[in-house]
């Protein structure tokens, strides 16, 4: 990982909106971004010089459902250990989380390209013998 980097819990709207703009995904009016934040589990988010260079955020439903979501790295940092860094942080907080004879059930969409990157830490593709594809579909107003 990059030297002098601060890792937090928090993100602004604006810094969530912008690195959601600097890898090239959509983004949505400020108050969806405001309420998306406030509703999120857990954040990750690795600061270099107080400015985000890469986050992730966890939406958990406190049962056994886990979402991984906006797992972003800038551009201009990428290939240097973040991503690996942020997923790590996640899980080493969703493990913590377990209680005895807890189980989660821990679900992502992975950017194409990037599957190889998440079966490092033990996801498995869909499909595959047991499971379908994930499939997901944006709705707007």
């Amino acid at each position: 990982m990059i030297n002098n980097c601060v890792v937090t819990d928090y993100i602004t709207p604006e810094e969530y909106l912008d690195m959601r703009q600097s890898v090239e995904w959509s983004v949505f009016p400020i108050e969806q971004a405001t309420e998306g934040i406030k509703n999120t589990t857990h954040i990750c988010c690795i600061r270099l010089e107080d400015k985000p260079i890469a986050v992730a955020r966890v939406i958990w439903d406190h049962g056994y459902t886990v979402f991984i979501s906006d797992v972003i790295v800038r551009p201009e940092y990428q290939k240097q250990g973040l991503g690996r860094a942020l997923v790590e942080n996640i899980m080493s907080y969703l493990h913590a989380q377990l209680k005895p004879g807890y189980r989660f059930m821990i679900c992502l969409m992975a950017v194409k390209g990037k599957e190889e990157f998440y079966k490092k830490f033990g996801f498995v593709e869909r499909p595959n013998e047991n499971f379908g594809c994930g499939m997901h579909q944006w709705i707007e107003g």
